[in-house]
């Protein structure tokens, strides 16, 4: 036990001096992260001079199901079970829908991934501005008049999840299977939205194998955690092999120490015990042989024969059994 404990002791150490190694690394990411993260709170002009959006400390990119725009007076919902949205109005004291727009037709259709649905809405002047997209690999953005009818479209080549509308701008986020696309479309007015130009910034996310490279680009670290790994494992298993050897060996000495306890109680038998156990046996089957005599009937011993006479039948003619081959044979 003295050379295993030493053997777990030195792997603790090792272990304890990797993760003191990997903590300078951790901590130059975490301050990236937060310059990365650290932006101004001023105007900055987009390059095509139509869009300032003001650069806050953060921006939340959601998807908007309901909106009201009081210019329009006017509700604009998505309906996601119908694939549409619906303009609704205060007409007297209650709300009706006086426009209804279908992102895509949904008729007897069974790729469910390829439907484009209502994503977020938003309004813009006089206008609606609507996002959908599918789950695979496709989406839009589409300006709508007061009546829901397309005015201006925009298609996207992967699936888009929010969109934030700024003065001169409209920004779109969505997913690519490599990370995120960042879509930044340009306009000088709504009427332009149509000719609008569209920048796609595509951000590829680090898998966890390039994250370990680049913190670790000789390997070191890694080759020394795998060895501790397997050498905690090593460690362990021969503890627990030993373990079971131990409460195996224990089994064994007691179910041995229960049997000779067993053999020094039980008592010794002398041999009279034996000569009367063997007469009672014989009277036993003695009475036995007695019993079964006295049960049968006095008979004696003479036997009747008769002879019964039968007709002839050609069953049992021997005539009929033998082949006549032989019989006919000259």
């Amino acid at each position: 036990m003295n050379t295993i404990s030493k053997i777990l002791i030195a792997g603790l150490l090792s272990f304890v001096m990797l993760t003191a190694a990997a903590q300078p690394a951790d901590a130059v990411a975490g301050a990236t992260k937060a310059a990365c993260h650290a932006q101004p709170t001023e105007a900055v002009e987009a390059p095509h001079g139509g869009c300032q959006m003001m650069m806050a400390p953060s921006v939340d990119f959601q998807s908007v199901k309901v909106c009201f725009d009081p210019r329009m007076g006017a509700f604009v919902a998505v309906d996601s079970v119908e694939c549409s949205i619906h303009l609704v109005k205060t007409i007297g004291d209650s709300l009706k829908t006086v426009a209804v727009y279908q992102t895509d037709n949904t008729h007897k259709r069974h790729d469910l991934k390829n439907i484009l649905r209502p994503v977020s809405v938003g309004t813009m002047g006089p206008y609606v501005v609507l996002l959908a997209s599918a789950v695979n690999d496709s989406a839009y953005i589409a300006l709508l008049d007061q009546e829901l009818n397309v005015v201006a479209r925009h298609d996207f080549r992967s699936p888009m999840y929010a969109m934030h509308i700024a003065p001169g701008c409209i920004f779109v986020v969505g997913r690519n299977p490599y990370g995120y696309d960042i879509n930044e479309i340009h306009f000088d007015s709504p009427e332009t939205f149509g000719d609008a130009a569209v920048m796609t910034h595509h951000y590829r996310v680090a898998k966890q194998a390039e994250k370990i490279k680049h913190s670790d680009p000789v390997g070191i670290g890694l080759t020394a955690t795998a060895v501790a790994v397997v050498f905690i494992a090593l460690v362990c298993i021969a503890l627990l092999i030993t373990g079971s050897g131990k409460l195996i060996t224990r089994s064994e000495e007691k179910s041995k120490n229960k049997g000779k306890k067993a053999a020094a109680i039980k008592p010794v038998s002398d041999g009279s015990s034996t000569t009367n156990e063997q007469e009672v046996f014989a009277a036993i089957a003695a009475a036995i042989h007695l019993y079964n005599e006295e049960l049968h009937d006095e008979e004696d011993g003479v036997i009747t024969i008769q002879k019964v006479e039968r007709e002839w039948t050609p069953w049992n003619a021997k005539f009929y059994n033998m082949n006549h081959y032989f019989n006919n044979r000259r």
